[in-house]
């Protein structure tokens, strides 16, 4: 399993997103630039450049013709992927620190940060498709209660959303009201991990003693069957192919690396036959 390098940030790496079609990779980063790369061969397609901060989070529709990031700079903007050019930008109090397209690509969400007096809000947009003018007001904003929402994705229809919190938790709210439909404390169970120690210790600590590898667990026994070694600092963001056919991460060290999976992978039987029986 040889990684592709992929060099074409100046600073850490924020998030990676793959297309639906799985040939294209997405990333964002400290350095206010948003790349896009062909997943097979790590060559760079081009760049989005406009915002003025990091940016923390990026998301691509399933037709590949709208992506939408999120910043420092108190930014969501809009563009175009196949000409680069920036559709729509919308402003807000505080940072954007999570987007998302629902399936339908109609809507988007947003997480913008719990800062200087603001409280951290959830704010759904409906995306217009022909590329005309957006709307500047949400279809609905709510505030997540208790612990910091980090993360979100639609439910499995766009009427509701999932954020991740802080804490752990998840929690299923409804998209138009923001009402809050159910809510489960201990729900994650990660396949890939990736991280390291801080990133200020990174200098005085050894590859060996940083661990900054991505580890591979089995969801279902939930024991560690894998790590990959590679990134000279911490892991700060793993996106996985849609087919499964391979995984990228990107690390502190401005890196992504690209593991397409050998045919081995797929033959391996750790825990033996574990096809479901028929009926």
């Amino acid at each position: 399993m040889r990684p592709i390098l992929l060099q074409g940030h100046e600073r850490s790496l924020t998030q990676i997103k793959y297309n639906a079609d799985g040939d294209l990779i997405f990333s964002c980063s400290k350095d206010h630039r948003i790349n896009v790369w062909y997943s097979h061969n790590g060559e760079r397609l081009g760049t989005y450049d406009g915002h003025n901060g990091t940016i923390w989070t990026v998301d691509v529709d399933s037709e590949t013709k709208y992506l939408v990031s999120g910043a420092a700079d108190n930014t969501l903007k809009l563009w175009d992927v196949r000409t680069g050019k920036c559709l729509h930008t919308w402003e807000f109090p505080t940072a954007v620190k999570r987007v998302a397209f629902s399936d339908d690509d109609n809507l988007i969400a947003c997480i913008t940060e719990q800062r200087m007096g603001y409280q951290g809000a959830v704010r759904v947009f409906r995306i217009n498709r022909n590329g005309t003018e957006q709307s500047e007001e949400p279809l609905s904003i709510f505030h997540p209660i208790e612990s910091k929402a980090t993360v979100l994705t639609f439910g499995l229809t766009p009427d509701t959303i999932i954020t991740g919190h802080e804490s752990g938790k998840l929690t299923l709210y409804n998209t138009k009201n923001g009402e809050e439909l159910a809510t489960n404390k201990r729900a994650h169970r990660e396949i890939l991990l990736g991280g390291g120690q801080e990133a200020m210790s990174v200098t005085t600590t050894s590859l060996r003693q940083g661990k900054f590898e991505t580890r591979f667990w089995h969801k279902i026994f939930e024991e560690e069957v894998g790590r990959v070694k590679g990134h000279f600092g911490p892991i700060n963001t793993i996106a996985v192919h849609p087919a499964g056919t391979s995984y990228a991460s990107g690390g502190e060290d401005g890196f992504i690396r690209v593991h397409h999976f050998d045919e081995s992978y797929f033959k391996a039987r750790p825990y033996g036959d574990l096809e479901p029986e028929d009926d």
